[in-house]
Protein backbone atom coordinates (compact mmCIF):
# COMPACT_ATOMS: atom_id res chain seq x y z
CA UNK A 1 0.00 0.00 0.00
CA UNK A 2 1.05 3.59 -0.61
CA UNK A 3 3.20 5.50 1.86
CA UNK A 4 1.16 8.59 2.68
CA UNK A 5 1.97 11.73 4.63
CA UNK A 6 -1.09 13.49 6.01
CA UNK A 7 -0.55 16.87 7.64
CA UNK A 8 -3.03 18.19 10.18
CA UNK A 9 -3.89 14.83 11.76
CA UNK A 10 -4.67 16.33 15.17
CA UNK A 11 -7.22 18.45 13.33
CA UNK A 12 -10.77 17.55 12.43
CA UNK A 13 -10.53 16.37 8.81
CA UNK A 14 -6.99 15.03 9.12
CA UNK A 15 -7.91 12.92 12.15
CA UNK A 16 -10.78 11.21 10.35
CA UNK A 17 -8.80 10.72 7.14
CA UNK A 18 -5.72 9.27 8.85
CA UNK A 19 -7.79 6.73 10.76
CA UNK A 20 -9.72 5.69 7.67
CA UNK A 21 -6.61 5.23 5.52
CA UNK A 22 -4.85 3.34 8.31
CA UNK A 23 -7.88 1.03 8.52
CA UNK A 24 -7.58 0.44 4.76
CA UNK A 25 -3.95 -0.61 5.12
CA UNK A 26 -2.06 2.44 3.84
CA UNK A 27 1.26 3.27 5.47
CA UNK A 28 0.29 6.54 7.14
CA UNK A 29 2.51 9.19 8.71
CA UNK A 30 0.52 11.91 10.46
CA UNK A 31 1.91 15.37 11.19
CA UNK A 32 0.57 18.23 13.28
CA UNK A 33 1.98 21.17 15.23
CA UNK A 34 -0.81 20.89 17.86
CA UNK A 35 -1.09 24.67 18.09
CA UNK A 36 -3.47 26.42 20.48
CA UNK A 37 -5.81 28.03 17.94
CA UNK A 38 -8.49 26.03 19.73
CA UNK A 39 -8.61 23.59 22.65
CA UNK A 40 -5.47 21.45 22.53
CA UNK A 41 -7.15 18.89 24.79
CA UNK A 42 -9.51 18.06 21.92
CA UNK A 43 -6.53 17.63 19.59
CA UNK A 44 -4.73 15.32 22.01
CA UNK A 45 -7.95 13.34 22.48
CA UNK A 46 -8.21 12.81 18.72
CA UNK A 47 -4.64 11.54 18.65
CA UNK A 48 -5.32 9.21 21.56
CA UNK A 49 -8.23 7.70 19.63
CA UNK A 50 -5.68 7.01 16.87
CA UNK A 51 -3.44 5.22 19.38
CA UNK A 52 -0.95 8.07 19.81
CA UNK A 53 -0.08 8.43 23.48
CA UNK A 54 0.21 12.02 24.67
CA UNK A 55 3.17 11.24 26.93
CA UNK A 56 5.24 10.13 23.94
CA UNK A 57 4.60 13.17 21.75
CA UNK A 58 7.44 15.63 21.24
CA UNK A 59 8.61 17.96 18.49
CA UNK A 60 10.21 16.19 15.53
CA UNK A 61 9.82 12.81 17.25
CA UNK A 62 8.12 9.93 15.45
CA UNK A 63 5.60 8.09 17.61
CA UNK A 64 4.10 4.72 16.66
CA UNK A 65 0.38 4.15 17.10
CA UNK A 66 -0.68 1.49 19.59
CA UNK A 67 -3.86 0.97 17.55
CA UNK A 68 -2.50 0.67 14.00
CA UNK A 69 0.75 -1.04 13.03
CA UNK A 70 0.83 1.13 9.89
CA UNK A 71 0.36 4.57 11.50
CA UNK A 72 2.94 6.85 13.04
CA UNK A 73 2.73 10.49 14.14
CA UNK A 74 5.16 13.38 14.38
CA UNK A 75 4.66 16.77 15.98
CA UNK A 76 6.16 19.28 13.58
CA UNK A 77 5.59 22.77 12.21
CA UNK A 78 5.44 23.13 8.44
CA UNK A 79 7.50 26.29 8.85
CA UNK A 80 10.41 24.15 10.11
CA UNK A 81 11.99 23.69 6.70
CA UNK A 82 14.97 21.62 7.83
CA UNK A 83 12.90 19.16 9.87
CA UNK A 84 10.33 18.77 7.09
CA UNK A 85 13.05 18.10 4.53
CA UNK A 86 14.52 15.38 6.75
CA UNK A 87 11.09 13.82 7.20
CA UNK A 88 10.55 13.64 3.43
CA UNK A 89 14.01 12.18 2.90
CA UNK A 90 13.42 9.37 5.39
CA UNK A 91 9.72 8.82 4.74
CA UNK A 92 9.93 8.35 0.95
CA UNK A 93 6.28 9.32 0.66
CA UNK A 94 4.37 8.47 -2.48
CA UNK A 95 1.34 10.61 -1.69
CA UNK A 96 1.08 13.79 0.38
CA UNK A 97 -2.25 15.12 1.67
CA UNK A 98 -1.72 18.59 3.11
CA UNK A 99 -4.57 19.54 5.46
CA UNK A 100 -2.49 21.49 7.97
CA UNK A 101 -3.18 25.21 7.90
CA UNK A 102 -4.19 28.11 10.04
CA UNK A 103 -7.97 27.93 9.73
CA UNK A 104 -10.72 30.44 10.41
CA UNK A 105 -11.96 33.48 8.52
CA UNK A 106 -12.56 35.73 11.53
CA UNK A 107 -9.26 34.88 13.24
CA UNK A 108 -7.42 36.16 10.16
CA UNK A 109 -8.69 39.67 10.88
CA UNK A 110 -6.83 39.78 14.19
CA UNK A 111 -3.87 37.42 13.62
CA UNK A 112 -2.83 37.97 9.98
CA UNK A 113 0.83 37.01 10.32
CA UNK A 114 -0.03 33.48 11.44
CA UNK A 115 -1.71 32.85 8.08
CA UNK A 116 1.36 33.90 6.14
CA UNK A 117 3.65 31.76 8.30
CA UNK A 118 1.53 28.60 8.18
CA UNK A 119 -0.48 28.80 4.96
CA UNK A 120 2.11 30.45 2.70
CA UNK A 121 5.57 29.66 4.10
CA UNK A 122 4.46 26.26 5.37
CA UNK A 123 2.88 25.30 2.07
CA UNK A 124 5.97 26.46 0.18
CA UNK A 125 8.00 24.04 2.29
CA UNK A 126 5.60 21.24 1.36
CA UNK A 127 5.98 22.06 -2.33
CA UNK A 128 9.76 22.24 -2.10
CA UNK A 129 9.86 18.93 -0.26
CA UNK A 130 7.70 17.33 -2.98
CA UNK A 131 10.02 18.83 -5.60
CA UNK A 132 13.22 17.42 -4.12
CA UNK A 133 11.66 14.15 -2.95
CA UNK A 134 9.22 13.45 -5.81
CA UNK A 135 5.74 12.21 -4.99
CA UNK A 136 3.08 10.63 -7.17
CA UNK A 137 0.29 12.90 -5.95
CA UNK A 138 -0.08 16.01 -3.78
CA UNK A 139 -3.60 16.70 -2.52
CA UNK A 140 -4.03 19.91 -0.54
CA UNK A 141 -6.78 21.84 1.22
CA UNK A 142 -8.08 25.00 -0.35
CA UNK A 143 -11.40 26.50 0.74
CA UNK A 144 -14.79 27.65 -0.51
CA UNK A 145 -13.77 31.01 0.98
CA UNK A 146 -11.82 31.73 -2.21
CA UNK A 147 -15.12 32.57 -3.97
CA UNK A 148 -15.25 35.80 -1.97
CA UNK A 149 -17.50 38.37 -3.63
CA UNK A 150 -18.85 35.88 -6.19
CA UNK A 151 -22.65 35.72 -6.22
CA UNK A 152 -23.24 33.35 -9.12
CA UNK A 153 -24.56 30.05 -7.76
CA UNK A 154 -23.59 27.29 -7.51
CA UNK A 155 -19.93 28.14 -7.07
CA UNK A 156 -18.05 26.61 -10.00
CA UNK A 157 -14.34 25.82 -10.26
CA UNK A 158 -14.46 27.43 -13.70
CA UNK A 159 -15.34 30.81 -12.15
CA UNK A 160 -12.96 33.66 -11.43
CA UNK A 161 -11.86 33.77 -7.78
CA UNK A 162 -9.82 36.95 -7.69
CA UNK A 163 -11.92 38.81 -5.11
CA UNK A 164 -11.36 37.24 -1.66
CA UNK A 165 -12.83 39.00 1.39
CA UNK A 166 -10.46 37.68 4.07
CA UNK A 167 -6.75 37.04 4.38
CA UNK A 168 -7.56 33.40 5.05
CA UNK A 169 -9.26 33.18 1.65
CA UNK A 170 -6.37 35.02 0.01
CA UNK A 171 -3.90 32.55 1.52
CA UNK A 172 -5.88 29.62 0.09
CA UNK A 173 -6.08 31.22 -3.34
CA UNK A 174 -2.31 31.72 -3.07
CA UNK A 175 -1.89 28.00 -2.37
CA UNK A 176 -3.67 27.20 -5.62
CA UNK A 177 -1.39 29.55 -7.57
CA UNK A 178 1.71 28.16 -5.89
CA UNK A 179 0.63 24.59 -6.61
CA UNK A 180 0.09 25.40 -10.28
CA UNK A 181 3.55 26.90 -10.54
CA UNK A 182 5.16 23.74 -9.14
CA UNK A 183 2.97 21.50 -11.29
CA UNK A 184 4.04 23.44 -14.36
CA UNK A 185 7.74 23.80 -13.56
CA UNK A 186 8.47 20.47 -11.91
CA UNK A 187 5.65 18.17 -13.02
CA UNK A 188 4.28 17.63 -9.50
CA UNK A 189 0.69 16.31 -9.78
CA UNK A 190 -1.47 18.50 -7.54
CA UNK A 191 -5.15 18.45 -6.59
CA UNK A 192 -6.60 21.43 -4.73
CA UNK A 193 -9.81 20.85 -2.78
CA UNK A 194 -12.16 23.70 -1.96
CA UNK A 195 -13.88 22.44 1.20
CA UNK A 196 -17.44 23.54 1.95
CA UNK A 197 -18.39 23.79 5.68
CA UNK A 198 -17.34 20.36 6.90
CA UNK A 199 -19.05 19.12 10.08
CA UNK A 200 -19.43 15.96 12.14
CA UNK A 201 -18.12 14.19 15.28
CA UNK A 202 -14.83 15.55 16.63
CA UNK A 203 -15.50 18.82 14.77
CA UNK A 204 -13.85 22.16 15.38
CA UNK A 205 -15.02 24.24 18.39
CA UNK A 206 -15.02 27.45 16.32
CA UNK A 207 -17.60 26.10 13.84
CA UNK A 208 -21.31 26.92 14.04
CA UNK A 209 -22.61 23.45 14.96
CA UNK A 210 -20.18 23.13 17.87
CA UNK A 211 -20.84 26.67 19.10
CA UNK A 212 -24.62 26.27 18.86
CA UNK A 213 -24.66 22.90 20.61
CA UNK A 214 -22.44 24.10 23.44
CA UNK A 215 -24.47 27.26 24.03
CA UNK A 216 -27.84 25.52 23.90
CA UNK A 217 -26.81 22.80 26.35
CA UNK A 218 -25.49 25.50 28.70
CA UNK A 219 -28.72 27.47 28.43
CA UNK A 220 -27.05 30.40 26.70
CA UNK A 221 -28.21 32.31 23.61
CA UNK A 222 -26.69 31.50 20.23
CA UNK A 223 -25.36 34.24 17.95
CA UNK A 224 -27.05 34.12 14.55
CA UNK A 225 -25.19 36.30 12.09
CA UNK A 226 -26.64 38.25 9.18
CA UNK A 227 -29.92 38.05 11.11
CA UNK A 228 -30.26 34.42 10.03
CA UNK A 229 -30.14 35.14 6.30
CA UNK A 230 -27.27 32.72 5.68
CA UNK A 231 -27.02 29.50 3.69
CA UNK A 232 -24.22 26.97 3.87
CA UNK A 233 -23.36 23.86 1.89
CA UNK A 234 -22.89 21.73 5.02
CA UNK A 235 -20.85 18.63 4.17
CA UNK A 236 -20.58 15.62 6.47
CA UNK A 237 -17.08 14.43 7.31
CA UNK A 238 -17.53 10.87 5.99
CA UNK A 239 -18.43 12.23 2.56
CA UNK A 240 -15.25 14.33 2.58
CA UNK A 241 -13.05 11.39 3.61
CA UNK A 242 -14.64 9.12 1.00
CA UNK A 243 -13.98 11.68 -1.71
CA UNK A 244 -10.32 12.15 -0.80
CA UNK A 245 -9.78 8.40 -0.62
CA UNK A 246 -10.82 8.07 -4.27
CA UNK A 247 -8.24 10.65 -5.35
CA UNK A 248 -5.18 8.97 -3.88
CA UNK A 249 -4.59 6.57 -6.77
CA UNK A 250 -5.74 8.97 -9.50
CA UNK A 251 -3.32 11.89 -9.78
CA UNK A 252 -4.10 14.51 -12.44
CA UNK A 253 -2.47 14.12 -15.83
CA UNK A 254 -1.00 16.91 -17.95
CA UNK A 255 -2.73 18.15 -21.06
CA UNK A 256 -6.30 17.00 -21.36
CA UNK A 257 -8.71 19.50 -22.86
CA UNK A 258 -6.65 22.55 -21.89
CA UNK A 259 -7.11 25.51 -24.23
CA UNK A 260 -4.68 28.41 -23.60
CA UNK A 261 -6.85 30.76 -25.64
CA UNK A 262 -9.81 30.10 -23.35
CA UNK A 263 -8.21 28.98 -20.08
CA UNK A 264 -10.23 27.07 -17.49
CA UNK A 265 -9.15 28.30 -14.01
CA UNK A 266 -9.56 24.79 -12.59
CA UNK A 267 -7.37 22.97 -15.12
CA UNK A 268 -4.03 23.33 -16.89
CA UNK A 269 -1.63 21.86 -19.39
CA UNK A 270 0.28 20.83 -16.24
CA UNK A 271 -0.82 17.92 -13.97
CA UNK A 272 -3.00 20.28 -11.93
CA UNK A 273 -6.66 20.26 -10.95
CA UNK A 274 -9.00 22.17 -8.65
CA UNK A 275 -12.21 20.63 -7.31
CA UNK A 276 -15.05 21.74 -5.07
CA UNK A 277 -15.81 19.17 -2.41
CA UNK A 278 -19.16 19.77 -0.76
CA UNK A 279 -22.66 18.41 -0.40
CA UNK A 280 -24.00 20.51 -3.30
CA UNK A 281 -27.18 21.16 -1.34
CA UNK A 282 -27.19 24.47 0.58
CA UNK A 283 -29.18 24.65 3.81
CA UNK A 284 -30.64 27.80 5.36
CA UNK A 285 -29.00 28.56 8.69
CA UNK A 286 -32.43 28.82 10.33
CA UNK A 287 -33.33 25.32 9.08
CA UNK A 288 -30.00 24.01 10.36
CA UNK A 289 -30.72 25.47 13.80
CA UNK A 290 -34.23 23.98 13.80
CA UNK A 291 -32.78 20.52 13.06
CA UNK A 292 -30.38 20.94 15.98
CA UNK A 293 -33.24 22.08 18.23
CA UNK A 294 -35.18 18.93 17.39
CA UNK A 295 -32.19 16.71 18.08
CA UNK A 296 -31.39 18.35 21.42
CA UNK A 297 -35.01 18.87 22.43
CA UNK A 298 -34.13 22.47 23.28
CA UNK A 299 -35.51 25.69 21.84
CA UNK A 300 -32.58 28.00 21.13
CA UNK A 301 -32.56 31.56 22.38
CA UNK A 302 -31.33 33.51 19.38
CA UNK A 303 -29.29 36.69 19.38
CA UNK A 304 -29.50 38.08 15.85
CA UNK A 305 -26.35 39.86 14.69
CA UNK A 306 -25.14 41.64 11.53
CA UNK A 307 -22.90 39.74 9.13
CA UNK A 308 -19.29 39.65 10.23
CA UNK A 309 -16.39 41.03 8.17
CA UNK A 310 -14.97 38.31 5.93
CA UNK A 311 -18.18 36.24 5.91
CA UNK A 312 -20.27 35.50 2.82
CA UNK A 313 -24.04 35.09 2.77
CA UNK A 314 -24.26 31.81 0.88
CA UNK A 315 -22.14 28.90 -0.29
CA UNK A 316 -23.15 26.21 -2.76
CA UNK A 317 -20.71 23.77 -4.36
CA UNK A 318 -20.89 22.66 -7.96
CA UNK A 319 -19.23 19.24 -7.64
CA UNK A 320 -19.63 18.20 -11.28
CA UNK A 321 -15.91 17.77 -11.91
CA UNK A 322 -15.48 15.65 -8.78
CA UNK A 323 -18.35 13.39 -9.81
CA UNK A 324 -16.96 13.02 -13.33
CA UNK A 325 -13.36 12.35 -12.28
CA UNK A 326 -13.89 10.27 -9.13
CA UNK A 327 -17.54 9.24 -8.91
CA UNK A 328 -18.00 11.47 -5.88
CA UNK A 329 -21.50 11.11 -4.43
CA UNK A 330 -22.12 12.75 -1.04
CA UNK A 331 -25.23 11.32 0.59
CA UNK A 332 -25.43 12.17 4.29
CA UNK A 333 -28.57 14.20 5.18
CA UNK A 334 -28.03 17.15 7.51
CA UNK A 335 -30.37 15.62 10.09
CA UNK A 336 -28.26 12.46 10.20
CA UNK A 337 -25.01 14.39 10.44
CA UNK A 338 -26.32 16.59 13.25
CA UNK A 339 -27.56 13.53 15.18
CA UNK A 340 -24.14 11.89 14.96
CA UNK A 341 -22.41 15.07 16.07
CA UNK A 342 -24.75 15.56 19.04
CA UNK A 343 -24.27 11.93 20.12
CA UNK A 344 -20.50 12.40 20.01
CA UNK A 345 -20.62 15.76 21.81
CA UNK A 346 -22.76 14.47 24.65
CA UNK A 347 -20.58 11.40 25.03
CA UNK A 348 -17.25 13.28 24.87
CA UNK A 349 -18.28 16.10 27.22
CA UNK A 350 -20.49 13.86 29.37
CA UNK A 351 -23.59 16.07 29.12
Amino acid sequence: MKRILITGTAGFIGFHLANRLAELGYQVTGLDSINDYYDVELKYSRLEVSGIERSQIGYNKLVNSSKYDNYQFIQMRLEDREALTELFASGKFQVVINLAAQAGVRYSLTHPHVYIDSNISGFLNILESCRHHPVENLIYASSSSVYGLNKRMPFSVTSNVDHPVSLYAASKKSNELMAHTYSHLFGIPTIGLRFFTVYGPWGRPDMALFLFTKAMLEGKPIQVFNHGHMERDFTYIDDIVGGIREMILKPPQPGGEWNPESPDPSASSAPYRIHNIGNSSPVKLTDFIEALERELGIKAEKEFMPIQPGDVEKTWADVTSLKEDFGYNPGTPVETGIRRFVNWYQSYYKV
